[in-house]
């Protein structure tokens, strides 16, 4: 059980033995259908819990230098490693940290594909393809809307393979379920098919929430074993985030202060929203607030407003069964995968606390930020 007066205030826990049920989840399925499943460092990198990741998953994948970089140091391996973009000025240490590479475009893979056969082909390259077809509703997050910068449509890609592309990489899917996979996968065979019997892998990409409770683990195992005995010498990649972090963790934030406005309260957090929830205002999504529900009429009904100077910096609303005062703790659950990666230090306002609560019932506070912190990000 979780001793919340052991925690500071703010600060995001994560409970290792919900870590630890996500993880074998996730290495059941990776095994029973004979695929390969890594980690997203874009959903989720405190590092400091790699040690638990590693026992279960050994491989992770990149979108950037420092993400490259954290896999080979903190993971131990080098990174399946995408970017929309890749410089001259970072490419050379993307190939130290990295194992594959996954291009946006053929014009990126043309500029730098001679570095890399330069350097003995020990890297494996791939290209992103665009199927044009995703189920993903919310703008921000789909990958495949019109005009979409992410891979290559079809229509741009020859009948042929250009000289060193070993496999492909899609992303269709955000917090989808295997059936999304399912049809998405009729496209991408629609489109791209003559080629996978060529190629040596296959990265599925992220988006697959198999941990979530709804999720038929079965049908995407069986799904998977299908796929793969189609093409059998395909390697099968998949990169989920959230599913390694989902509902293994909370921020807990504490009143500082109730206001109201005609007739509406509001209590005010000492986090953000917009600094430290971010994904709250651009999914959008209401969190769920431990001890407390929706709005209900006659009981005590508050909207909950971040510090930062931002006007739009609330989210409401919500009713608790006794009025709030100041000093109480408000918990927002499932705060740890996208959220932690996304904090920023708007306004000055300091991240909330990073802490375990580890299966031995006992708090390990991983860091805690300083000025120092938020004056080194400015310098």
């Amino acid at each position: 059980m979780v001793d919340i007066q052991k925690i500071p205030s703010p600060c995001y826990v994560m409970e290792e033995e919900l870590l630890r049920r996500n993880l074998s989840l996730i290495k059941s399925v990776k095994d029973r259908a004979g695929v390969n499943i890594i980690l997203a460092f874009k959903a989720f990198s405190m590092w400091k819990a790699f040690p638990i990741i590693r026992e279960y998953i050994p491989c992770s994948t990149a979108s950037s230098i420092y993400e490259a970089q954290l896999a080979y140091e903190e993971m131990g391996s080098r990174a399946h490693t995408y970017s929309p973009a890749y410089t001259e000025e970072d490419f050379p240490l993307i190939m130290q940290y990295s194992s594959h590479v996954t291009f946006n475009s053929l014009s990126q893979f043309n500029r730098f594909y001679p570095m890399i056969r330069a350097d003995g082909n020990r890297i494996s390259c791939g290209l992103r393809i665009n199927p044009e077809y995703s189920e993903v509703e919310t703008e921000l997050y789909n990958p495949c809307a019109p005009g979409s910068r992410m891979g290559v449509v079809r229509d741009l890609l020859g009948n042929t393979l250009p000289e060193g592309i070993e496999g492909f990489h899609f992303h269709t899917l955000c917090e989808s379920t295997s059936y999304d996979l399912e049809r998405t996968l009729v496209e991408v065979e629609k489109r791209f098919g003559h080629f996978l019997p060529s190629l040596k892998w296959l990265n599925m990409g992220g988006g697959h929430l198999m941990t979530r409770k709804e999720y038929n683990t079965e049908h995407l195992i069986a799904l998977l074993q299908q796929f793969k005995a189609k093409y059998p010498d395909l390697e099968i990649i998949m990169e989920p985030g959230s599913a390694f972090a989902w509902q293994t963790g909370f921020l807990l934030t504490t009143v500082v202060d109730i206001v109201e406005n005609q007739g509406i309260q509001t209590a005010i957090i000492d986090a953000s929203f917009t600094c430290h929830m971010p994904d709250c205002l651009e999914m959008p999504y209401k969190p769920v607030i431990c001890h407390a529900t929706d709005a209900v009429e006659g009981k005590p009904t508050y909207r909950i407003g971040g510090n930062s100077c931002l006007s739009g910096d609330y989210m409401g609303d919500w009713s608790f069964d006794q009025p709030l005062q100041i000093g109480d703790k408000i918990i927002f659950e499932d705060m740890i995968h996208y959220t932690i990666v996304k904090t920023t230090m708007f306004n000055g306002i300091p991240h909330p606390s990073l802490a375990l609560w580890s299966k031995d019932n006992e708090l390990v506070l991983y860091r805690r930020f300083t000025y120092e912190d938020y004056k080194n990000c400015m310098s």
